[in-house]
């Protein structure tokens, strides 16, 4: 009877997915990172296509993956540190980038053919439909950038050996 109920979990704050990244700049109030490529990369089904392998540079493919964070923790060149991202922000990410154009594009064509029955109009306003709902994606996309909601968050300094997994 005399179990404690007490939890350190904070389930007001949102879930994070967490990744591990180096520092490979400083600038200024500002840090650079390449995030770590996790041991099960190699072996995943889809690792021919999410550009963590693939035609080119070891560099150049890192050089893209880079991404910035505020220095508030005076991180150095050479550090793991790692970093969070809400999942909340990436479901809205992922709505922003594929269910709106997606959606537009269908609804553009479902009214098209209901409306004159034609292929040729059909096809064309699917079309016109998947441009205004890449625009609206743009405008959206936009609109979280400025707020920050895509920025990934620094958590901590990465502990010796720590991994994504671990």
């Amino acid at each position: 009877m005399g179990e404690s109920a007490y939890s350190a979990t904070d389930y007001s704050a949102p879930a994070m997915m967490e990744g591990i990244a180096q520092v490979v700049a400083v600038e200024g109030d500002m840090v650079w990172l390449v995030p770590e490529q996790g041991s099960s990369c190699g072996s995943c089904a889809s690792a021919s296509a999410c550009g963590s392998r693939g035609i080119g540079t070891t560099a150049s493919r890192l050089d893209k993956r880079r991404f910035r964070i505020d220095n508030g923790a005076n991180l150095a060149v050479g550090e793991r540190v790692v970093f969070g991202i809400r999942e909340n922000v990436l479901l809205k990410a992922s709505i922003t980038a594929y269910a709106i154009p997606l959606t537009t594009m269908l609804l553009a064509g479902a009214l098209a053919q209901w409306k004159y029955g034609s292929d040729p109009v059909t096809m064309a306003a699917t079309v016109a439909g998947l441009a205004i709902g890449l625009g609206i994606s743009r405008v959206l996309a936009g609109r979280l950038q400025t707020r920050g909601d895509l920025a990934p968050l620094f958590l901590r300094r990465a502990r010796p050996g720590e991994t994504c997994n671990s």
